[in-house]
């Protein structure tokens, strides 16, 4: 068995635990990752984030689906069959690709890195195993970083398997696409997928607990969201509670609380993650988890067990990968004594469906609850020339702003390029701008980017009037 000595073990190797280790690295620190899969990456990499998001690509890409708006103005489904080798050759080269890039960080920044399941011996010490449950060695850290990550919730009682009943991760293995699909759970991971299958024709229903899709959203936004999502076919039943899912004459039934059933050839179920601490041994370093499943850290990422930091989706949200990459970053600095600062609360949320959404700040509900005197600045994307070139889709920016001291305070956009869009009212935001910056600003013509100045000029017009 090889003993193994280390500044800085991390443990897992998604965006949180690559930019911890990589920090560290430029820190001048001798760092070791511990990967338990056989791919470098983490769930964000091999089975989430770049996956799906190069899937909604290849969909978007092959349906011709910015095209339908010119040239296919009737039709929902695709004017040509994609068969799912054709997503999948997509899909493949993009990972493959993103592999060889971290790797070649990982080997630029001299960090070791070692195949195996980690497990705690004590708050220094981690035993590594093989995938015969062999230890094949011994870590010996000065500190230790936990970002395993999540993976999708699987209650024992949905009859999970490869072709009907999946989660995220097994839906990227299908070898064939369902004509019809129903999704359990109306979140960012729900919702994200929907869009992508309506897209390529599949029937599509959404069912959720709640009234509408992604709650989390401006309300007038996740309505927007809907209108459009169901222009491509998909279809929202809210309020419904599941009961049980079983597989019938080679469909799935699921059956609800109120006596209903729905039924389709496959099923995504979409109803949470769970942390990945189950095999880590976290009691033999003086650590738990919450009621939860998460482990508790405090502002600056750190464990009861002062040398071990844990970040990314095992503390809970906003599980990120954005926000993981930057407290993994944070906590690298804070163990080795670097100036850092804590966690910031203002960031932007992406969310990849057809149409994409991206906001900062607060919803226009908040404010109100919150008892802002606010107005409400927006533009529709059919009022944008660049859209009408692009593909005329469907798309609004709506800006929030004070009513008395015309402070930005919150942006939200929906439709195309709106997770690049959002990030320069991100910066305007940061650095306190009023909603006339966007106004004596000139912005390229044609471009997206000038849905700002409409919608700023749109709800300054609101203001003079009701002064």
């Amino acid at each position: 068995m090889k003993e193994i000595y280390t500044e800085l073990a991390v443990i897992g190797s998604g965006p949180a635990g690559q930019k911890a280790a990589i920090q560290a690295a430029k820190l001048g620190k001798k760092v070791l990752i511990i990967e338990k899969d056989d791919h470098v990456g983490g769930a964000c990499l091999n089975s989430g984030t770049i996956p799906s998001k190069s899937l909604r690509e290849a969909i978007l890409d092959l349906t011709d689906f910015y095209q339908r708006s010119f040239y296919a103005k009737d039709e929902v489904a695709p004017s040509k069959e994609i068969s799912i080798n054709d997503l999948n050759f997509r899909l493949h080269f993009v990972l493959n690709e993103q592999r060889k890039m971290l790797c070649s960080q990982l080997d630029k920044n001299k960090i070791e890195y070692l195949q195996g399941r980690a497990r705690f011996q004590t708050q220094h010490e981690i035993a590594v195993y093989d995938g015969n449950g062999n230890q094949r060695s011994k870590v010996i850290a000065e500190f230790i970083i936990i970002a395993t990550g999540s993976n999708p919730r699987n209650p024992k009682e949905v009859p999970f398997d490869k072709n009907q009943v999946l989660d995220s991760t097994r839906l990227l293995e299908i070898d064939s696409l369902p004509k019809s699909l129903i999704v359990l759970g109306g979140g960012i991971i729900g919702s994200e997928y929907a869009s992508f299958f309506a897209a390529l024709g599949t029937q599509v229903t959404v069912i959720d607990k709640g009234a509408q899709m992604l709650p989390l959203l401006d309300l007038e936004i996740g309505k927007h969201l809907q209108t459009a999502l169901s222009h491509i076919g998909l279809r929202f039943e809210g309020e419904k509670v599941f009961e049980e899912i079983v597989q019938k004459n080679h469909k799935v039934v699921v059956k609800f609380k109120d006596n209903s059933e729905e039924s389709a050839d496959a099923l995504l179920y979409a109803l949470g993650r769970v942390a990945n601490v189950d095999d880590l041994g976290i009691e033999s370093a003086g650590l738990s988890v919450t009621g939860r499943g998460y482990i508790p850290v405090n502002a600056l990422f750190q464990t009861a067990t002062p040398n071990i930091y844990a970040v990314g989706d095992v503390i809970g949200g906003p599980a990120l990968a954005s926000t993981s990459m930057e407290q993994g970053r944070l906590a690298a600095r804070h163990a080795f004594g670097a100036t850092t600062h804590h966690f910031p609360t203002f960031y932007p949320i992406g969310i990849y469906t057809i149409p994409e959404i991206s906001s900062v700040g607060y919803t226009e509900e908040q404010l109100k609850d919150l008892g802002f005197h606010y107005e409400v600045g927006r533009a529709y994307y059919y009022e944008i020339a660049r859209n009408q070139i692009k593909g005329n889709d469907p798309g609004m920016f709506k800006i929030l702003f004070h009513s008395d001291t015309l402070e930005l305070l919150g942006i939200h956009i929906i439709g195309r390029e709106a997770t690049e869009l959002i990030h320069i009212g991100q910066v305007a935001m940061t650095f306190n701008a009023k909603i006339d910056y966007f106004i004596d600003q000139v912005f390229n013509y044609p471009t997206y980017a000038e849905g700002y100045r409409i919608a700023a000029l749109n709800g300054v017009n609101k203001v003079k009037r009701i002064r």
